[in-house]
């Protein structure tokens, strides 16, 4: 059996998970606090979230304090630096929440802080039509071209562009299992675990449709975030927006309506999906919901990362080894914006520049039956 890399920290000087720590959580607090108009005790409990030194508990009283110190019980006390890095980020956006009174008992319950963000970002006309195109297209063009959309919309990351320029072409597809993904999806149910609102939820929308459109699925679950992560994150909130975007009589969307009234898509959530876990430990209800899926299609670095572990492993390590305990066929549609890389051909790093895996200029198709 493979010896497991280790986890990836952050506190290698010069480092990815370094610079996110440094650099991007303050600008993703102080573009916060220039959106809304938030109190003087918010600003002070942000201000001391970028001070902070030692990773600190949350209040007693919230309502998932007893997770979060199971979770982080060894954690607790040690530099921000020094704990895994998927724990720190998904930390930092609770503690973010917490600070802004997103679960508290005022007026500021349940407000977005990043809605100003995702609504500045929502897909044009031009989007829209682009997608609309599509469908005149034959059907291989269409299910081809909707993969491209649904992993290039992926780097639709708000976070991620606040510090790093936004790649408008495609400068290489590293694995493309495309081939793969049309064949595992054969018309049973399929999940796709969204990323982000805004540009990535529309081709995400728009691949749905053609899976139920041409009997590739029977039945869709489109699962989303409980609560505001990772800035652009999508909520169940997002996809309403983004349903109200498509024009008065759109075949797409007046489809997209009438399959959530039909049942035949669904939304699902849960907190897992805001935990600082992978999928190993996703909890048994959702592991079974994989498990019943002809499919399961994973949006995403997060969901990347999750799947098959945010450690250090070679880029070379075979896909379907670190996939293989997932419970039940899975794709992966990922821009790559962090370390973490699997699958690879022997050679194939050879010639990329050497931000190659946090510049969002690559991407990868993978799939495992």
């Amino acid at each position: 059996m493979r010896t497991e890399p280790s986890v990836i920290l952050s506190n290698e000087p010069g480092s990815f998970p370094q610079s996110v720590l440094r650099d991007r959580h303050p600008k993703i607090v102080r573009r916060v606090l220039a959106d809304l108009p938030y109190a003087h005790d918010v600003q002070a409990r942000l201000e001391m979230l970028l001070q902070e030194r030692v990773v600190t508990p949350l209040d007693a009283g919230a309502h998932d304090a007893a997770a979060w110190a199971v979770w982080g019980a060894d954690l607790f006390g040690r530099s921000w630096y020094d704990v895994p890095f998927l724990f720190a980020e998904n930390f930092f956006y609770r503690r973010l929440l917490e600070a802004v009174g997103y679960y508290g008992e005022g007026a500021w319950r349940g407000i977005d802080p990043f809605g100003p963000q995702k609504a500045a970002d929502l897909p044009g006309e031009r989007e829209l039509a682009e997608l609309d195109a599509l469908q005149e297209l034959p059907e291989p063009e269409q299910a081809a071209g909707l993969v491209r959309a649904a992993l290039w919309g992926n780097r639709a990351d708000l976070g991620f562009r606040l510090v790093a320029g936004h790649t408008e072409r495609v400068d290489e597809l590293l694995v493309d299992d495309s081939e793969r993904l049309w064949e595992l999806a054969r018309g049973g149910a399929v999940i796709v675990v969204a990323d982000n609102a805004g540009r990535e939820l529309l081709p995400d929308l728009v691949l749905i449709d053609f899976l139920l459109r041409t009997g590739r699925a029977s039945r869709a679950e489109l699962h989303v975030k409980p609560a505001p992560y990772f800035v652009s994150d999508a909520l169940t909130a997002d996809v309403l927006a983004e349903l109200r975007r498509f024009p008065p009589g759109s075949a797409v969307g007046g489809r997209l309506d009438a399959a959530l009234r039909a049942g035949t898509l669904r939304l699902h959530t849960e907190d897992f999906y805001c935990a600082p876990l992978t999928f190993h430990d996703a909890p048994a209800g959702l592991a079974a919901r994989f498990a019943a899926a002809e499919l399961t299609i994973l949006k995403g670095d997060l969901n990347y990362r999750r799947l098959v572990g945010d450690r250090a492993w070679p880029a070379t390590t075979p896909f379907e080894e670190v996939s293989a305990y997932f419970p039940g066929p899975v794709a992966a549609l990922r821009t790559v914006k962090s370390d973490v890389v699997a699958g690879l051909a022997a050679g194939a790093e050879r010639g990329l520049p050497a931000s190659w895996r946090t510049s969002g200029a690559f991407a990868l198709v993978q799939a495992r039956g």
